[in-house]
């Protein structure tokens, strides 16, 4: 064999080995949590990808945790890439560095926390994705702060909300797809939930996706992160805030007042929808208009109910892909 063909071979072995410890790196990520302090935080993420890749922060939901996105992080890994995954404030090895800081639900201050991860890791502009809690935060983020924004994924689309719109009372119906909310502002749900955590989380993970059939080992993967001892704090303080039973910090009034008032977002934005979500959504016909930038919607069929990352990785990574195409 000539020198030539060896050192190609070698250079060929070498890359196949590169990108199989790529991919290998993409599929372990999660093992290995890393920590950061930002903001008011010490916080727990899961990481995957090359250095180089264009960033991508995925932020999870209530009761869920950073596995809703853990096949998700390996497909954007093995397509360059560089993802983030942090645990949101109450779950998981996300901490609070003071004792003294109010355990705090609101909105305002989920999305100041994503901010507060971005400048830690000196990420300066990345694309968004979410669902549930961590839809309504990615959306946040777009509106507010469009500049650190490349562009938007987001599972059931505008999530913004406000105390004042949460006044108004829904259909009957509709009222009671909130039913753990209205628990929660009781004292009766707050020890409730504190007592059955656990079994809490697996109702609502079954009713919100009735058609996943998720194994005691998916759901046990994920419920550790529920341990947290601000977890029952954060959920409770959330759904009062929402309906005005509880305050929020002054700190973040300012923020309030503009989502209330429902700023458009502008940046490029792909919104998804399971076609069996279980758990209170808006028509997408009702939130279009609210995509000022280049913009798509896609409802993912096949009984995808309200965990899509989980349930359709491919799904949610393509629309990742399509969301920063979209920027081209």
């Amino acid at each position: 064999m000539k020198p030539s063909n060896i050192i190609r071979g070698r250079f060929l072995m070498a890359a196949v080995f590169s990108l199989m410890a790529n991919f290998l790196q993409a599929q372990n990520n999660f093992d290995m949590i890393k920590q950061i302090k930002a903001g008011v935080l010490d916080i727990g993420y899961a990481e995957a990808g090359t250095p180089s890749g264009q960033p991508v922060i995925l932020l999870h939901g209530w009761p869920y945790d950073i596995y809703s996105y853990k096949e998700v992080s390996a497909l954007l890994a093995a397509k360059g890439y560089h993802v983030y995954v942090p645990y949101l404030r109450g779950y998981g090895t996300t901490r609070f560095l003071d004792a003294a800081t109010p355990r705090n639900g609101q909105q305002a201050a989920l999305a100041t926390d994503v901010i507060a991860f971005m400048d830690a890791l000196k990420i300066d502009k990345a694309i968004i994705g979410g669902f549930d809690w961590g839809a309504r935060t990615a959306d946040i983020v777009a509106a507010l702060w469009p500049e650190r924004t490349k562009a938007l994924v987001s599972v059931s689309g505008y999530l913004i909300g406000s105390q004042q719109a949460n006044k108004a009372p829904l259909s009957p119906k509709a009222e009671l797809s909130w039913w753990y909310q209205y628990y929660f502002a009781t004292e009766r749900g707050e020890k409730g939930y504190e007592a059955n955590r656990r079994d809490f989380a697996k109702l609502i993970w079954q009713t919100a996706s009735p058609d996943w059939h998720f194994t005691d080992a998916v759901f046990a993967q994920s419920a550790v992160a529920f341990d947290n001892p601000d977890h029952v704090a954060i959920t409770i303080h959330n759904y009062r805030w929402r309906l005005g039973l509880a305050q929020g910090e002054a700190k973040y009034d300012d923020l309030e007042k503009q989502l209330a008032a429902f700023p458009v977002i502008t940046v490029p934005t792909v919104t998804l929808e399971g076609d069996a979500n279980g758990a209170p959504h808006p028509d997408p016909a009702n939130y279009a208009a609210k995509f000022k930038g280049k913009y798509a919607h896609h409802t993912i069929t096949g009984g995808i109910g309200h965990n899509l990352p989980q349930e359709a990785p491919k799904a949610f990574a393509d629309a990742i892909v399509e969301a920063d195409g979209f920027t081209k």
